[in-house]
């Protein structure tokens, strides 16, 4: 017999999630090529005549500075948007915020702007790096299916005009 285990009713449902597109290929690439660079200066470290004597220890070191740099690249392929019935969630490079329809007032990109940004009340906003204006046709379906979502659950906006 087999027992059932009821879903998690705190977790929320997320009916849309957006990744950039181009930005983590290219963080991939720049944090490989870091990292091999790294390599190749440890390893040339021991077998170069410099005038100082450098040790396996530094040769070590040079590669985990090649790893640590390598990682911070890494950061750039994090950035996530997720929209259902509990709010946004927006997650940049460091950590995710989720924010509730109450306190959304929209979604927009400013002329020449490289991102989108989730509007505030008081003129405050949040980045959005995950819609990236140069994914072209993947940021404007993601950024469709947002202003859908946000008809569906966000609250009404009353012009002040």
């Amino acid at each position: 017999m087999t027992v059932k285990k009821p879903e998690n009713q705190s977790r929320p449902e997320w009916e849309l999630i957006v990744r950039a597109r181009k930005m983590p290929r290219w963080a991939a690439a720049a944090a490989l090529a870091m990292f091999v660079t790294f390599v190749i200066l440890g390893i040339l470290l021991g077998s170069a005549n410099t005038g100082v004597y450098f040790r396996f220890a530094d040769q070590i070191a040079m590669v985990l500075l090649g790893a640590f740099f390598g990682g911070l690249f890494l950061l750039l392929a994090r950035p996530r948007l997720r929209v259902g019935r509990a709010g946004v969630a927006i997650r940049n490079f460091f950590s995710e915020r989720v924010v509730p329809w109450e306190i959304v007032d929209g979604l927009s990109f400013r002329s020449g702007g490289s991102w989108a940004r989730l509007e505030l009340p008081d003129d405050e906003y949040i980045p959005v790096l995950a819609i990236q204006a140069k994914d072209g046709h993947h940021a404007i379906a993601a950024v469709e299916r947002y202003r859908e979502l946000e008809a569906r659950y966000g609250l009404p906006h009353v012009d002040a005009h």
